[in-house]
């Protein structure tokens, strides 16, 4: 799966969207899903990114995508009333989710974590992506087979000293996936898999190992063969599992 090549028109008709679009994984997927032949919603927090996403994808040839400016930490159940209507009127129906959005925090111990670093990192990377699906349950239920992808990471799979939210906030996110589910198997196709990227070229990487040699890992493009595998048909049937986007060496 990790090498996994897309074919042609793999998502052609599909209505996919994207958080965290404007920056470093979400960016790639955004560009790679268009390319792929899918309708891609752009969520992100800052606009001027969002449209340097849809300006990339619209060069490219792909389906005109949609932009969604919305600060996740902060969004009202409003907020997500709005996102569910808009993309149900817009579009009819969703035939993917992927959650990438999230925030750092700090990388200190426990007894020192600031209270409002904590909140921010959980609403962020926890709350936003419960609220988020629960909103869309019912337009990703119109299409066949829909996918959600959830973003984890190894220090959600094994508590890691020092990570603090950021390693609470993933472990959620593993026992929300195989919540979702497993009560949501018996009355609809949805599907919803974790994917650990691992080490990539990102900002929160640069911020979490500042001392790394960036060149020497992998750029988001190079990691994508699972999130192809996962939002296309080849994947009909797999849920509840929490995959590697990278073999591990």
């Amino acid at each position: 799966m990790h090498n996994y090549q897309a074919p042609s028109g793999l998502l052609n008709n599909r209505n996919i969207l994207v958080t965290g679009a404007g920056d470093g994984i979400g960016r790639a997927l955004a560009i790679s899903y268009a390319q792929l032949g899918a309708t891609v919603i752009l969520l992100g927090r800052t606009q001027d990114k969002l449209i340097q996403v849809y300006d990339r994808i619209e060069h490219n040839g792909g389906p005109k995508p949609a932009i969604l400016t919305l600060d996740l930490a902060h969004a009202s159940s409003d907020h997500w009333t709005q996102v569910a209507d808009q993309i149900t009127n817009e579009f009819g129906c969703l035939h993917g989710l992927v959650h990438n959005a999230a925030v750092l925090g700090d990388i200190t111990p426990l007894s020192q974590y600031e209270w409002g670093t904590w909140d921010h990192v959980m609403a962020t990377n926890l709350r936003a992506v419960f609220m988020l699906t629960q909103s869309l349950i019912p337009v990703l239920r119109k299409a066949d087979h829909a996918s959600v992808i959830m973003t984890t990471s190894s220090v959600g799979r094994t508590p890691r000293a020092y990570w603090g939210a950021y390693g609470v906030s993933k472990a959620g996110i593993e026992a929300m996936c195989q919540m979702w589910s497993l009560e949501m198997r018996a009355i609809s196709s949805i599907r919803f898999n974790c994917i650990n990227p691992g080490p990539v070229r990102t900002m929160m990487r640069r911020h979490a190992y500042p001392a790394e040699n960036a060149e020497q890992l992998r750029r988001p493009e190079e990691i994508l063969g699972l999130y192809h595998y996962l939002m296309g048909d080849d994947s009909i049937g797999v849920t509840g599992q929490s995959l590697d986007a990278q073999p591990k060496s």
